[in-house]
């Protein structure tokens, strides 16, 4: 139901209009699946269920929260240390933390390497024109698996961070090392090999480590495992990195 209605909104109104009002939209829709069994940590609200893609994917059905933004945004209040003042800058940020940080923080910068008129700025990751020690966090959730020069963009966020600054870095993750070929061009090619059209690689937490530091971050992987009652919709075994510059 969920989806239909969503395709519906997209054949018969302008994109813009549905950018702008999607939260209204969302109410609407979250009032039919009020209830007490699950519960979104970002919009503090409860239903009777999250809505599921055909990905397994958990939607918060208010907010349009995926579980890895609601265990970034744990990670952001109960993990970490951030101060009102610290710079931020955010690629491609989901739209409800992008909201509630904005907020939060006068120094969060947005950013979309692709045209996208809800952001600040459009950056390009692995030539960020921003001056070196720049930012005390960077957020980079789902990023490095798009881009083909990984090292030139680790390169790149380890020069715009404050010495002791930290990434908080999460791409798919498989086990064993990391698979990537360059000769796998084609968007058919890509679904196939990385399971996207436009992923260009599939990391490994070991393998994305070694890479940071060899551009001369000190890593830390964070690995959640189910909880016993998964009320906030996480995902299993799921990994986070932390990327500080020395």
């Amino acid at each position: 139901m969920y989806f239909h209605l969503k395709r519906i909104l997209l054949a018969i109104l302008p994109q813009n209009f549905i950018l702008k009002n999607e939260f209204y939209f969302r109410k609407i829709y979250a009032f039919f699946l009020t209830g007490n069994s699950v519960c979104c940590n970002i919009c503090n609200q409860h239903f009777s269920r999250f809505i599921s893609n055909d990905s397994g994917e958990k939607i918060c059905p208010r907010c349009g929260s995926l579980a890895r933004h609601r265990r970034l945004w744990i990670i952001l209040h109960n993990e970490l240390t951030i101060h009102k003042q610290d710079a931020i800058l955010d690629f491609s940020p989901s739209r409800i933390i992008m909201k509630k940080l904005q907020k939060s923080y006068p120094n969060y910068l947005t950013s979309d390497f692709q045209e996208n008129k809800l952001v600040d700025r459009q950056i390009d990751i692995t030539a960020i024109e921003e001056k070196a020690n720049a930012f005390h966090w960077i957020i980079c959730y789902h990023i490095l698996e798009h881009i083909e020069d990984d090292l030139k963009a680790m390169q790149e966020v380890y020069r715009v961070l404050k010495k002791g600054g930290t990434a908080i870095i999460q791409t798919p993750f498989k086990e064993g090392s990391i698979y990537e070929n360059s000769a796998i061009r084609t968007k058919e090619d890509r679904l196939a090999h990385f399971g996207q059209e436009d992923h260009v690689r599939i990391y490994s937490a070991d393998g994305l480590k070694e890479r940071l530091q060899s551009v001369g971050f000190e890593v830390r992987i964070l690995e959640y495992t189910e909880e016993v009652n998964n009320v906030n919709g996480f995902k299993t075994n799921e990994v986070v990195i932390l990327a500080k510059k020395r």
